[in-house]
Protein backbone atom coordinates (compact mmCIF):
# COMPACT_ATOMS: atom_id res chain seq x y z
CA UNK A 1 0.00 0.00 0.00
CA UNK A 2 1.23 3.36 -1.11
CA UNK A 3 1.73 5.74 1.92
CA UNK A 4 -0.80 9.19 2.15
CA UNK A 5 2.10 11.64 2.34
CA UNK A 6 2.85 11.94 -1.29
CA UNK A 7 1.55 15.53 -1.59
CA UNK A 8 3.43 17.01 1.16
CA UNK A 9 6.47 15.25 0.05
CA UNK A 10 6.33 16.60 -3.30
CA UNK A 11 5.75 20.32 -1.85
CA UNK A 12 8.35 20.25 0.81
CA UNK A 13 11.58 18.56 -1.48
CA UNK A 14 9.82 21.41 -4.37
CA UNK A 15 10.16 24.28 -1.89
CA UNK A 16 13.68 23.02 -1.10
CA UNK A 17 15.50 23.20 -4.52
CA UNK A 18 17.77 25.90 -4.10
CA UNK A 19 19.07 24.89 -1.15
CA UNK A 20 19.70 21.20 -1.97
CA UNK A 21 21.69 23.07 -4.86
CA UNK A 22 23.83 25.21 -2.39
CA UNK A 23 23.93 22.28 -0.37
CA UNK A 24 25.27 20.11 -3.11
CA UNK A 25 27.15 22.82 -5.07
CA UNK A 26 29.21 23.03 -1.55
CA UNK A 27 30.48 19.22 -1.31
CA UNK A 28 31.87 19.41 -5.24
CA UNK A 29 33.67 22.19 -4.39
CA UNK A 30 35.83 20.26 -2.15
CA UNK A 31 38.78 17.85 -4.01
CA UNK A 32 37.73 14.82 -2.29
CA UNK A 33 40.13 12.43 -4.45
CA UNK A 34 42.04 10.06 -2.33
CA UNK A 35 44.93 11.28 -0.78
CA UNK A 36 47.97 10.40 1.10
CA UNK A 37 46.86 9.31 4.63
CA UNK A 38 47.96 11.26 7.82
CA UNK A 39 46.84 11.20 11.41
CA UNK A 40 43.22 11.25 11.71
CA UNK A 41 42.49 11.49 7.82
CA UNK A 42 42.69 7.71 6.18
CA UNK A 43 42.32 8.92 3.12
CA UNK A 44 44.14 11.99 3.22
CA UNK A 45 42.89 16.04 3.11
CA UNK A 46 40.23 16.45 0.70
CA UNK A 47 37.69 13.17 2.24
CA UNK A 48 38.43 13.94 5.61
CA UNK A 49 36.89 17.61 3.85
CA UNK A 50 34.21 16.72 2.42
CA UNK A 51 32.76 14.18 5.54
CA UNK A 52 33.24 16.92 7.92
CA UNK A 53 31.20 19.41 4.97
CA UNK A 54 28.38 16.28 5.12
CA UNK A 55 28.73 16.14 9.28
CA UNK A 56 27.94 19.95 9.56
CA UNK A 57 24.46 19.12 7.30
CA UNK A 58 23.67 16.54 8.93
CA UNK A 59 23.88 18.26 12.34
CA UNK A 60 22.08 21.43 10.94
CA UNK A 61 18.82 19.23 9.31
CA UNK A 62 18.46 17.22 12.77
CA UNK A 63 20.07 14.00 12.51
CA UNK A 64 21.86 12.60 14.69
CA UNK A 65 25.33 12.21 13.73
CA UNK A 66 28.28 10.45 14.17
CA UNK A 67 31.88 10.36 12.86
CA UNK A 68 33.44 7.17 12.42
CA UNK A 69 37.46 8.42 12.67
CA UNK A 70 36.88 10.34 9.37
CA UNK A 71 36.09 6.84 7.67
CA UNK A 72 32.63 7.56 7.17
CA UNK A 73 30.28 9.69 8.88
CA UNK A 74 26.36 8.27 10.07
CA UNK A 75 23.29 10.63 10.41
CA UNK A 76 20.47 8.64 12.48
CA UNK A 77 16.74 9.32 12.44
CA UNK A 78 15.06 7.49 15.56
CA UNK A 79 11.56 6.12 14.66
CA UNK A 80 9.12 8.31 16.97
CA UNK A 81 12.34 9.70 19.07
CA UNK A 82 12.94 6.31 20.20
CA UNK A 83 17.01 5.03 20.54
CA UNK A 84 17.32 1.71 21.23
CA UNK A 85 19.09 -1.78 20.28
CA UNK A 86 16.95 -2.55 17.93
CA UNK A 87 15.83 0.61 16.34
CA UNK A 88 16.65 0.76 13.21
CA UNK A 89 15.24 -0.65 9.81
CA UNK A 90 17.02 0.40 6.93
CA UNK A 91 20.59 1.87 6.33
CA UNK A 92 21.18 4.35 3.30
CA UNK A 93 25.01 4.11 2.05
CA UNK A 94 26.55 6.98 -0.21
CA UNK A 95 29.96 7.90 -1.02
CA UNK A 96 31.43 11.54 -1.20
CA UNK A 97 35.04 10.77 -2.45
CA UNK A 98 35.71 11.17 -6.32
CA UNK A 99 38.15 9.66 -8.78
CA UNK A 100 40.41 11.81 -10.76
CA UNK A 101 39.58 14.61 -13.06
CA UNK A 102 41.51 15.98 -16.54
CA UNK A 103 42.13 19.38 -17.97
CA UNK A 104 39.64 18.31 -20.54
CA UNK A 105 36.48 19.57 -19.11
CA UNK A 106 34.94 22.47 -21.30
CA UNK A 107 31.48 23.48 -19.02
CA UNK A 108 33.11 24.22 -16.04
CA UNK A 109 36.16 23.25 -14.16
CA UNK A 110 35.43 19.95 -12.10
CA UNK A 111 35.42 21.62 -8.68
CA UNK A 112 33.55 24.43 -9.55
CA UNK A 113 30.39 23.69 -9.80
CA UNK A 114 27.94 25.53 -12.51
CA UNK A 115 24.19 24.95 -13.77
CA UNK A 116 23.60 25.00 -17.50
CA UNK A 117 20.37 24.27 -19.22
CA UNK A 118 18.97 22.15 -15.94
CA UNK A 119 21.81 20.38 -15.23
CA UNK A 120 24.25 21.17 -12.46
CA UNK A 121 27.57 20.06 -13.94
CA UNK A 122 31.01 19.20 -11.28
CA UNK A 123 32.74 16.51 -10.32
CA UNK A 124 30.39 13.92 -7.72
CA UNK A 125 27.58 15.52 -8.84
CA UNK A 126 26.62 12.11 -10.17
CA UNK A 127 28.90 9.86 -8.29
CA UNK A 128 27.77 10.53 -5.44
CA UNK A 129 27.32 13.54 -4.06
CA UNK A 130 24.33 13.78 -5.74
CA UNK A 131 22.62 11.49 -5.11
CA UNK A 132 23.89 11.60 -1.16
CA UNK A 133 21.76 15.32 -1.28
CA UNK A 134 19.17 13.45 -2.81
CA UNK A 135 18.85 11.02 0.17
CA UNK A 136 19.79 13.64 2.65
CA UNK A 137 16.62 15.55 1.84
CA UNK A 138 14.48 12.59 1.93
CA UNK A 139 15.08 12.19 5.45
CA UNK A 140 14.75 15.95 6.14
CA UNK A 141 11.37 15.71 4.55
CA UNK A 142 10.32 12.99 6.65
CA UNK A 143 11.99 14.90 9.82
CA UNK A 144 9.84 18.28 9.34
CA UNK A 145 7.05 17.00 7.78
CA UNK A 146 6.12 15.34 11.56
CA UNK A 147 5.97 11.30 9.09
CA UNK A 148 5.22 8.41 11.84
CA UNK A 149 7.81 5.70 10.94
CA UNK A 150 7.94 1.87 13.29
CA UNK A 151 11.59 1.78 12.34
CA UNK A 152 14.48 4.42 12.38
CA UNK A 153 16.68 5.00 8.73
CA UNK A 154 20.96 5.96 8.90
CA UNK A 155 22.46 7.67 6.41
CA UNK A 156 25.72 6.09 5.81
CA UNK A 157 28.41 8.82 4.42
CA UNK A 158 31.99 7.10 3.20
CA UNK A 159 35.12 8.30 1.35
CA UNK A 160 36.36 5.45 0.00
CA UNK A 161 34.44 3.88 -2.42
CA UNK A 162 36.06 4.81 -5.56
CA UNK A 163 39.63 3.37 -4.37
CA UNK A 164 38.00 -0.05 -2.47
CA UNK A 165 36.12 0.61 0.41
CA UNK A 166 38.26 0.92 3.23
CA UNK A 167 35.56 2.87 5.03
CA UNK A 168 33.46 0.18 4.80
CA UNK A 169 35.43 -2.41 6.07
CA UNK A 170 35.90 -0.44 8.87
CA UNK A 171 32.39 0.28 9.92
CA UNK A 172 30.97 -2.91 9.40
CA UNK A 173 34.04 -3.91 12.07
CA UNK A 174 32.39 -1.85 14.38
CA UNK A 175 28.57 -1.73 13.17
CA UNK A 176 26.14 -4.87 12.25
CA UNK A 177 24.56 -4.81 8.63
CA UNK A 178 20.80 -3.31 8.80
CA UNK A 179 18.15 -5.28 7.80
CA UNK A 180 18.17 -3.46 4.67
CA UNK A 181 20.26 -1.58 2.77
CA UNK A 182 20.01 0.11 -0.33
CA UNK A 183 22.99 2.60 -2.21
CA UNK A 184 22.03 5.58 -4.71
CA UNK A 185 25.11 4.91 -7.33
CA UNK A 186 23.32 3.23 -9.98
CA UNK A 187 20.44 3.06 -11.81
CA UNK A 188 16.67 3.54 -11.29
CA UNK A 189 14.27 1.39 -11.12
CA UNK A 190 16.62 -1.13 -8.82
CA UNK A 191 20.08 -3.17 -9.32
CA UNK A 192 19.62 -6.18 -7.09
CA UNK A 193 22.35 -8.22 -9.08
CA UNK A 194 26.01 -7.31 -9.61
CA UNK A 195 28.79 -9.04 -11.18
CA UNK A 196 31.43 -10.54 -9.87
CA UNK A 197 34.97 -9.16 -9.89
CA UNK A 198 38.21 -10.17 -10.85
CA UNK A 199 40.53 -7.22 -10.06
CA UNK A 200 44.37 -7.38 -9.93
CA UNK A 201 47.86 -6.74 -10.78
CA UNK A 202 50.33 -8.75 -13.14
CA UNK A 203 53.98 -7.44 -13.28
CA UNK A 204 57.41 -9.09 -15.46
CA UNK A 205 60.93 -8.42 -15.50
CA UNK A 206 63.01 -7.88 -18.25
CA UNK A 207 67.02 -8.05 -19.25
CA UNK A 208 66.99 -6.15 -22.32
CA UNK A 209 70.49 -6.58 -23.62
CA UNK A 210 70.24 -10.30 -23.34
CA UNK A 211 67.21 -10.60 -24.98
CA UNK A 212 68.13 -9.15 -28.92
CA UNK A 213 67.12 -11.67 -31.49
CA UNK A 214 66.38 -14.17 -29.15
CA UNK A 215 70.31 -14.57 -27.95
CA UNK A 216 71.05 -16.66 -25.23
CA UNK A 217 73.62 -14.19 -23.82
CA UNK A 218 74.94 -10.74 -23.76
CA UNK A 219 77.78 -11.95 -26.22
CA UNK A 220 75.43 -13.61 -28.98
CA UNK A 221 72.68 -10.54 -28.46
CA UNK A 222 75.54 -8.04 -30.21
CA UNK A 223 75.81 -8.15 -33.98
CA UNK A 224 73.14 -6.87 -36.71
CA UNK A 225 69.62 -6.09 -36.49
CA UNK A 226 67.57 -5.24 -40.41
CA UNK A 227 71.71 -4.07 -41.40
CA UNK A 228 72.20 -1.71 -38.30
CA UNK A 229 74.94 -3.01 -35.73
CA UNK A 230 74.25 -2.73 -32.08
CA UNK A 231 75.94 -3.72 -28.79
CA UNK A 232 74.57 -4.76 -25.73
CA UNK A 233 76.82 -2.85 -23.96
CA UNK A 234 74.96 0.45 -25.19
CA UNK A 235 71.23 -0.97 -24.80
CA UNK A 236 70.22 2.82 -25.60
CA UNK A 237 72.04 2.20 -28.91
CA UNK A 238 69.09 0.35 -30.70
CA UNK A 239 65.14 1.29 -31.36
CA UNK A 240 63.12 0.82 -28.40
CA UNK A 241 60.32 1.77 -26.45
CA UNK A 242 61.43 4.46 -23.68
CA UNK A 243 57.99 4.09 -21.51
CA UNK A 244 54.84 3.59 -21.68
CA UNK A 245 52.19 5.16 -18.93
CA UNK A 246 48.81 5.09 -18.36
CA UNK A 247 45.60 5.38 -16.05
CA UNK A 248 45.11 5.86 -12.66
CA UNK A 249 42.29 3.92 -11.22
CA UNK A 250 41.42 0.01 -11.59
CA UNK A 251 37.90 1.09 -12.17
CA UNK A 252 38.26 3.65 -14.76
CA UNK A 253 39.00 3.24 -18.79
CA UNK A 254 42.05 5.55 -18.73
CA UNK A 255 41.78 7.88 -21.26
CA UNK A 256 45.59 9.18 -21.64
CA UNK A 257 48.71 7.36 -21.87
CA UNK A 258 52.11 9.13 -22.88
CA UNK A 259 54.58 6.67 -24.65
CA UNK A 260 58.12 7.47 -25.20
CA UNK A 261 60.26 5.86 -28.23
CA UNK A 262 63.83 6.25 -29.11
CA UNK A 263 65.42 5.64 -32.35
CA UNK A 264 62.36 5.21 -34.20
CA UNK A 265 61.74 7.69 -37.32
CA UNK A 266 58.92 10.23 -37.01
CA UNK A 267 57.41 9.41 -40.26
CA UNK A 268 57.36 5.85 -39.13
CA UNK A 269 55.47 6.58 -35.79
CA UNK A 270 52.84 9.60 -37.63
CA UNK A 271 51.97 6.78 -40.05
CA UNK A 272 51.26 3.85 -37.51
CA UNK A 273 49.34 6.53 -35.44
CA UNK A 274 47.36 7.17 -37.88
CA UNK A 275 46.61 4.15 -38.83
CA UNK A 276 45.66 3.60 -35.15
CA UNK A 277 43.42 6.49 -35.19
CA UNK A 278 40.69 5.22 -37.52
CA UNK A 279 41.08 1.67 -36.04
CA UNK A 280 40.07 3.32 -32.49
CA UNK A 281 39.23 6.55 -32.50
CA UNK A 282 41.70 7.49 -30.15
CA UNK A 283 44.26 10.50 -30.83
CA UNK A 284 47.83 10.40 -30.61
CA UNK A 285 50.19 13.77 -30.89
CA UNK A 286 53.53 13.10 -31.71
CA UNK A 287 56.85 15.41 -30.76
CA UNK A 288 60.29 15.05 -31.07
CA UNK A 289 62.60 15.31 -27.90
CA UNK A 290 65.68 15.94 -29.69
CA UNK A 291 67.18 16.62 -33.18
CA UNK A 292 66.82 14.12 -35.35
CA UNK A 293 70.13 12.34 -37.23
CA UNK A 294 70.85 13.19 -40.34
CA UNK A 295 69.28 12.15 -43.55
CA UNK A 296 65.93 12.04 -45.03
CA UNK A 297 63.37 9.03 -45.17
CA UNK A 298 60.96 9.86 -47.91
CA UNK A 299 59.12 6.27 -47.03
CA UNK A 300 56.07 7.02 -44.31
CA UNK A 301 55.56 3.58 -43.68
CA UNK A 302 56.31 1.41 -40.24
CA UNK A 303 59.14 -0.95 -41.59
CA UNK A 304 61.47 -2.69 -40.31
CA UNK A 305 64.18 -0.51 -42.25
CA UNK A 306 63.29 2.74 -40.99
CA UNK A 307 64.81 1.32 -37.47
CA UNK A 308 68.05 3.27 -36.63
CA UNK A 309 67.87 5.95 -39.19
CA UNK A 310 67.18 8.20 -36.42
CA UNK A 311 68.48 9.33 -32.61
CA UNK A 312 65.45 10.80 -31.78
CA UNK A 313 63.52 10.46 -29.07
CA UNK A 314 59.75 11.06 -29.65
CA UNK A 315 56.91 11.58 -27.31
CA UNK A 316 53.23 10.74 -28.27
CA UNK A 317 50.74 11.61 -26.20
CA UNK A 318 47.00 9.94 -26.84
CA UNK A 319 44.04 10.77 -25.67
CA UNK A 320 40.85 8.79 -25.62
CA UNK A 321 37.78 9.01 -23.93
CA UNK A 322 37.21 7.56 -20.14
CA UNK A 323 34.69 5.66 -18.69
CA UNK A 324 33.50 3.71 -16.16
CA UNK A 325 35.72 0.33 -15.93
CA UNK A 326 32.46 -1.63 -16.09
CA UNK A 327 31.22 -0.76 -19.10
CA UNK A 328 34.22 -0.54 -20.76
CA UNK A 329 32.80 -0.21 -24.12
CA UNK A 330 31.50 3.27 -24.12
CA UNK A 331 34.87 4.60 -23.25
CA UNK A 332 37.96 4.61 -26.10
CA UNK A 333 40.97 3.59 -23.85
CA UNK A 334 43.98 4.90 -24.66
CA UNK A 335 46.09 2.11 -22.96
CA UNK A 336 45.12 -0.51 -25.22
CA UNK A 337 45.25 1.52 -28.36
CA UNK A 338 48.59 2.71 -27.54
CA UNK A 339 49.70 -1.31 -27.10
CA UNK A 340 48.51 -1.50 -30.38
CA UNK A 341 50.24 1.12 -31.80
CA UNK A 342 53.16 -0.34 -30.34
CA UNK A 343 52.42 -3.73 -32.34
CA UNK A 344 52.24 -1.77 -35.54
CA UNK A 345 55.61 -0.50 -34.97
CA UNK A 346 57.11 -3.47 -34.03
CA UNK A 347 58.88 -4.10 -37.27
CA UNK A 348 60.79 -0.88 -36.53
CA UNK A 349 61.78 -2.06 -32.96
CA UNK A 350 64.88 -4.15 -32.07
CA UNK A 351 64.06 -7.74 -30.39
CA UNK A 352 63.80 -7.81 -26.65
CA UNK A 353 61.95 -9.22 -23.99
CA UNK A 354 59.90 -6.32 -22.85
CA UNK A 355 58.69 -5.51 -26.70
CA UNK A 356 57.53 -9.22 -26.85
CA UNK A 357 56.03 -8.47 -23.56
CA UNK A 358 54.11 -5.52 -25.02
CA UNK A 359 52.90 -7.96 -28.01
CA UNK A 360 51.71 -10.27 -25.92
CA UNK A 361 49.53 -7.57 -24.13
CA UNK A 362 48.12 -6.56 -27.53
CA UNK A 363 47.20 -10.09 -28.25
CA UNK A 364 45.51 -10.92 -24.81
CA UNK A 365 43.85 -7.62 -24.39
CA UNK A 366 43.10 -6.18 -27.91
CA UNK A 367 41.87 -2.83 -28.10
CA UNK A 368 38.11 -4.18 -29.75
CA UNK A 369 37.81 -6.87 -27.19
CA UNK A 370 36.01 -5.74 -24.49
CA UNK A 371 34.59 -9.32 -22.87
CA UNK A 372 37.86 -11.41 -22.51
CA UNK A 373 37.36 -13.42 -25.33
CA UNK A 374 40.95 -13.32 -26.21
CA UNK A 375 41.86 -14.50 -22.84
CA UNK A 376 39.30 -17.14 -22.92
CA UNK A 377 37.11 -16.47 -20.35
CA UNK A 378 34.10 -15.08 -22.02
CA UNK A 379 31.03 -16.41 -20.90
CA UNK A 380 27.29 -14.94 -20.52
CA UNK A 381 24.41 -15.46 -18.40
CA UNK A 382 20.27 -14.37 -19.06
CA UNK A 383 20.34 -12.58 -15.74
CA UNK A 384 23.56 -11.22 -15.05
CA UNK A 385 24.34 -10.84 -18.38
CA UNK A 386 28.25 -10.98 -20.05
CA UNK A 387 31.91 -11.09 -19.36
CA UNK A 388 33.31 -7.47 -19.21
CA UNK A 389 37.31 -6.80 -19.20
CA UNK A 390 39.27 -3.39 -18.97
CA UNK A 391 42.74 -3.41 -18.86
CA UNK A 392 42.93 0.07 -16.91
CA UNK A 393 46.66 0.55 -15.78
CA UNK A 394 49.93 0.29 -16.82
CA UNK A 395 53.75 1.54 -16.48
CA UNK A 396 56.57 0.10 -18.64
CA UNK A 397 60.41 0.80 -18.90
CA UNK A 398 62.61 -1.79 -20.73
CA UNK A 399 63.28 -3.00 -17.35
CA UNK A 400 60.31 -3.94 -16.31
CA UNK A 401 56.43 -3.32 -16.53
CA UNK A 402 53.52 -3.46 -13.75
CA UNK A 403 49.45 -3.18 -14.93
CA UNK A 404 46.41 -3.68 -13.41
CA UNK A 405 43.08 -4.86 -15.56
CA UNK A 406 39.65 -5.14 -13.87
CA UNK A 407 36.66 -7.81 -15.10
CA UNK A 408 33.11 -7.99 -14.34
CA UNK A 409 31.87 -11.52 -14.10
CA UNK A 410 28.44 -12.62 -15.05
CA UNK A 411 26.59 -15.76 -12.68
CA UNK A 412 28.40 -18.73 -13.14
CA UNK A 413 32.01 -17.22 -13.04
CA UNK A 414 34.79 -18.97 -10.58
CA UNK A 415 38.27 -18.94 -9.79
CA UNK A 416 38.81 -21.84 -11.74
CA UNK A 417 37.44 -20.73 -14.98
CA UNK A 418 38.38 -17.32 -15.04
CA UNK A 419 41.50 -16.35 -13.06
CA UNK A 420 43.04 -19.51 -13.43
CA UNK A 421 42.89 -19.41 -17.63
CA UNK A 422 44.00 -15.99 -17.37
CA UNK A 423 47.10 -16.48 -14.65
CA UNK A 424 47.86 -19.23 -17.69
CA UNK A 425 48.19 -16.79 -20.32
CA UNK A 426 49.99 -14.39 -18.71
CA UNK A 427 52.34 -17.06 -17.52
CA UNK A 428 53.09 -18.25 -21.48
CA UNK A 429 54.40 -14.85 -21.97
CA UNK A 430 56.62 -14.28 -18.84
CA UNK A 431 54.06 -12.08 -17.01
CA UNK A 432 53.51 -12.95 -13.60
CA UNK A 433 49.67 -12.61 -12.09
CA UNK A 434 49.36 -11.41 -8.59
CA UNK A 435 47.03 -13.56 -6.67
CA UNK A 436 44.17 -11.89 -5.53
CA UNK A 437 40.73 -13.56 -5.24
CA UNK A 438 37.74 -12.82 -7.01
CA UNK A 439 34.40 -11.23 -5.88
CA UNK A 440 31.54 -13.51 -6.37
CA UNK A 441 28.30 -12.33 -8.02
CA UNK A 442 26.02 -10.59 -5.32
CA UNK A 443 22.08 -11.22 -5.79
CA UNK A 444 19.60 -10.02 -3.83
CA UNK A 445 15.90 -12.16 -5.30
CA UNK A 446 13.72 -9.87 -7.46
CA UNK A 447 10.03 -11.14 -6.10
CA UNK A 448 11.52 -9.95 -2.52
CA UNK A 449 9.10 -7.24 -0.72
CA UNK A 450 11.75 -5.43 -0.42
CA UNK A 451 12.76 -5.27 -3.61
CA UNK A 452 8.75 -4.65 -4.74
CA UNK A 453 8.43 -1.78 -1.99
CA UNK A 454 11.57 0.05 -3.89
CA UNK A 455 10.11 -0.96 -7.54
CA UNK A 456 6.56 0.66 -6.15
CA UNK A 457 8.55 3.49 -4.97
CA UNK A 458 9.88 4.27 -8.91
CA UNK A 459 6.60 3.40 -9.97
CA UNK A 460 4.98 6.10 -7.96
CA UNK A 461 6.89 9.25 -9.52
CA UNK A 462 7.75 7.71 -13.12
CA UNK A 463 4.72 6.13 -13.79
CA UNK A 464 6.47 3.45 -15.30
CA UNK A 465 6.64 -0.62 -14.09
CA UNK A 466 10.45 -1.21 -13.55
CA UNK A 467 12.09 -4.47 -13.18
CA UNK A 468 15.33 -5.74 -11.42
CA UNK A 469 18.39 -4.77 -13.11
CA UNK A 470 21.88 -6.49 -13.30
CA UNK A 471 25.32 -4.47 -13.23
CA UNK A 472 28.54 -4.86 -13.84
CA UNK A 473 29.58 -1.70 -11.63
CA UNK A 474 30.21 -3.11 -7.93
CA UNK A 475 28.92 -1.02 -5.55
CA UNK A 476 28.91 0.16 -1.65
CA UNK A 477 26.18 -2.70 -0.64
CA UNK A 478 28.18 -5.69 -2.68
CA UNK A 479 29.20 -7.96 0.49
CA UNK A 480 25.92 -6.88 2.02
CA UNK A 481 23.60 -9.74 1.93
CA UNK A 482 20.10 -7.87 2.11
CA UNK A 483 21.76 -4.56 0.25
CA UNK A 484 20.83 -3.24 -3.78
CA UNK A 485 21.68 0.12 -5.40
CA UNK A 486 18.57 2.29 -6.32
CA UNK A 487 18.93 5.29 -8.34
CA UNK A 488 19.88 7.83 -9.09
CA UNK A 489 20.49 7.62 -12.68
CA UNK A 490 18.68 5.69 -15.47
CA UNK A 491 19.62 4.40 -18.32
CA UNK A 492 18.62 6.96 -21.32
CA UNK A 493 20.84 9.92 -19.76
CA UNK A 494 24.70 9.61 -19.98
CA UNK A 495 26.06 11.55 -16.84
CA UNK A 496 29.63 11.42 -18.13
CA UNK A 497 29.77 8.97 -14.65
CA UNK A 498 33.80 9.14 -14.27
CA UNK A 499 34.50 11.53 -17.15
CA UNK A 500 34.90 15.07 -18.34
CA UNK A 501 31.95 17.63 -17.81
CA UNK A 502 30.23 15.22 -14.95
CA UNK A 503 26.77 16.43 -14.65
CA UNK A 504 23.43 15.62 -12.98
CA UNK A 505 19.91 16.61 -14.52
CA UNK A 506 18.05 19.14 -11.69
CA UNK A 507 15.06 17.49 -12.19
CA UNK A 508 16.14 14.26 -11.27
CA UNK A 509 18.16 15.21 -8.03
CA UNK A 510 14.56 16.19 -7.09
CA UNK A 511 12.31 13.34 -8.26
CA UNK A 512 15.41 10.86 -6.74
CA UNK A 513 14.91 12.81 -3.13
CA UNK A 514 10.94 11.89 -2.96
CA UNK A 515 11.00 8.90 -4.75
CA UNK A 516 13.27 8.23 -1.63
CA UNK A 517 11.30 9.65 0.69
CA UNK A 518 8.87 7.36 -0.39
CA UNK A 519 10.69 4.20 -0.16
CA UNK A 520 11.90 4.86 3.55
CA UNK A 521 8.14 5.47 4.39
CA UNK A 522 6.96 2.30 3.49
CA UNK A 523 10.28 0.29 4.66
CA UNK A 524 10.63 1.47 7.69
CA UNK A 525 6.79 0.79 8.18
CA UNK A 526 6.05 -2.28 7.00
CA UNK A 527 8.82 -4.43 6.67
Amino acid sequence: MMNSYKEQIDSYIDGKKDQMLEDLAALVRIDSQKGAASEGKPFGEGPAAVLAAAQELMTKYGLSVKNYENYVVAGDLFANGQEADSWKGLDILAHLDVVPVTEDWTVTQPFEPKIVDGKIYGRGTADDKGPAIAALYALRAIMDLGIPMKKGVRLVLGSDEECGSGDLRYYYGIEKEAPYTFTPDADFPVINIEKGRLETDFTAEFTEAACLSGAASAAEADGVFEGESYSTADPAAFPRVLSLKSGEKANVVPGRAVLMLEGVSEMAARAAADETEKETGVTFTITEETAAASGENTDVSPKKEDAGKTDSILKVEIRGLSAHASTPQEGHNALTATIRLVAKLSDCLAPSEGLNALLALDRLFPYEDTCGKALGIYREEEQSGAVTMCLSILDYTPERLKGTFGSRLPIGCTEENTKQPIKERLAENGIHLEDKPMTRPHCVPGDSEFVKILLDSYELYTGERGTPLSTGGGTYVHNLERGVAFGCMTPDVDNHMHGDDEFMVIDRLLVSAKIFAEAVIRICNEL
